[in-house]
């Protein structure tokens, strides 16, 4: 079969393009740009934008399901880039199902779509975790809304689910890891409260592993039709040891300093107000969601998917930490 995977050149679309070619599959990717990893994997590359509807349904011409795994992520940027990307790409990509009668579509959500403030979620799942209000992230906005629509959109000839993996980490990753090496090796890192809260997170494999689990579950009326999913390795570890054996892994310095959840929520906003009014290039780093987020407890019962598409991660956490550290040695 062939599918369409949009953003398969980023870090979860690689690892999802080399999944799907390993079981068999023929891919086609939608990307902004090339990459040549995919070029390797026998991948075929189309470039548009998300927002460009006939780019979209273009590319979509005679595949047989869409892992629509694109998204603008990060922390900042204007409501309208998060709009385009996010909301309209997504209308584009159930279009494009539409248009040329395609009866699956994965759905790469984010944990975030339920984010509340300081409210701590343990334990939870997406029929117990409400949305979330009042967002101060026009990420987590847009994503709410495009999972959303991708749910109203399941019936009779179109199956949809949603997947939210959680702080998705591992080798080439080139945000998460990166960034949080980079600032404790500068001095610049600090663990946001006393470091106790339980957090999920979940590894490359892991999370590419969902989605093609999924999608070979994901008929009309079938279990998982139409519903959303938190996806994680089901190991919440304390934030503050968590984030350490990621430092350890990559060979930088552990972080021991600590800032109150008070100050990191108003040096966030100060950074929100000195980005808006100046403003200042690349993205604050921090801001009043972030600081919301790593001051609490988030981790998710894997039953469901467990149940409903047969998702039982594959690689633990300790696994995943030695290959991240060999991953690193090799890199050097």
């Amino acid at each position: 079969m062939k599918v369409l995977v949009t953003g398969g050149g980023g870090f979860l679309g690689q690892a999802l393009c080399r999944n799907l070619v390993e079981r068999g599959f023929e891919v086609v990717s939608f990307n902004r740009g090339t990459y040549p990893t995919l070029d390797r994997l026998g991948v075929r590359q189309v470039q548009g934008d998300l927002a460009d509807r006939d780019a979209v349904v273009g590319a979509a011409k005679g595949v047989g399901a869409i892992f629509h795994n694109a998204a603008k992520a990060g922390a900042w940027g204007s409501y309208e880039s998060y709009h385009r990307a996010n909301v309209l790409g997504t209308r584009n990509v159930i279009d494009a199902c539409r248009t040329h009668g395609i009866g699956r579509l994965v759905y790469t959500s984010t944990p975030s779509v339920t984010h509340r403030a300081t409210h701590p979620v343990e334990g939870g799942t997406a029929d117990t975790v409400p949305y979330g209000e009042g967002f101060k992230a026009h990420y987590a906005t847009t994503k709410a809304i495009a999972e959303k629509e991708v749910l109203q959109a399941n019936g009779d000839e179109l199956a949809t689910v949603a997947l939210r993996p959680r702080l998705i980490w591992g080798p080439g990753d080139n945000q998460l890891v990166p960034r949080l090496a980079d600032r404790a090796r500068k001095g610049r890192l600090r663990i946001v409260g006393d470091g106790d809260n339980l957090i999920d997170t979940t590894y490359i494999d892991n999370a590419a592993q969902a989605h093609v689990d999924a999608f070979h579950h994901l008929v009309p009326g079938s279990a998982c039709a139409g519903r959303a999913y938190f996806i994680s390795n089901g190991e919440p570890m304390h934030a503050r040891t968590l984030v350490n054996a990621l430092l350890r892994a990559v060979g930088a310095p552990p972080v021991e300093q600590h800032l109150s959840f008070r100050a990191a929520y108003a040096i966030g906003a100060l950074c929100e107000a000195a980005w808006t009014v100046l403003p200042l290039k690349g993205e604050p780093p921090l801001t009043r969601f972030l600081a919301e987020q790593l001051a609490t407890a988030h981790w998710y019962d894997m039953g469901p998917a467990a149940r409903d598409f047969g998702y039982v991660p594959k690689v633990t956490i300790a696994e995943g930490l030695q290959r991240l550290a060999e991953d690193c040695r090799a890199s050097r």
